[in-house]
């Protein structure tokens, strides 16, 4: 595992594959999250998962900077076939799951909030700014700057821009810190 400055990683977390996962500067992951790098996680800077949250990165799951991940979310870049055609789970390997596999990069751009409890699906990339209310289903591609929830997720309205500015400012402050 690939960890940058100034991180807070509880020794409660389960790595799997860590070979396979970046965590960038100023990230926590707090008390009983699990990350499995499967083809990779990246997680940038700035970023906190809070306890209980899951990243299954067999397709790979990318995290840009500022992404806050509330309680128990999961995330799951690959989906077995639930219909019989294919054999399941991780011990299994790929050609044995023709049929009804699901695979396909998770990716949280910059600024994304996620409620608690959460689900989401593979092939899924959350657009900058993104705020997804507690106990969503996210199964599509999310729109910049917009508000979600339910299940599946649907538009509630537009997210304020001001926290770019407040990003510049934080950063130069940040820069001066180090």
């Amino acid at each position: 595992m690939k960890i940058g400055k100034n991180c807070k990683i509880s020794d409660k977390i389960s790595v799997y594959g860590g070979d396979n996962i970046e965590i960038g500067d100023n990230t926590r992951i707090d008390d009983f999250c699990i990350l499995s790098g499967g083809s990779g996680i990246q997680i940038g800077s700035h970023v906190h998962l809070a306890p209980y949250c899951s990243l299954f990165g067999g397709s790979g799951i990318i995290f840009e900077d500022f992404v806050e991940i509330a309680a128990y979310n999961y995330f799951t870049s690959e989906s077995d076939d639930f219909y019989g055609h294919s054999l399941v789970g991780p011990t299994i390997p790929r050609q044995f799951k023709p049929e009804g596999y699901k695979q396909g990069q998770i990716i949280l751009r910059k600024h994304v909030l996620m409620g608690a409890r959460c689900v989401v699906f593979p092939g899924v990339e959350i657009g900058e700014g993104v705020s997804v209310g507690a106990c969503s289903l996210v199964n599509k591609d999310l729109r910049p700057w917009t508000i979600y929830a339910g299940i599946p997720v649907r538009p509630l309205g537009n997210r304020s821009k001001d926290m770019l500015k407040l990003e510049e400012t934080f950063l130069q402050w940040y820069s001066q810190k180090k």
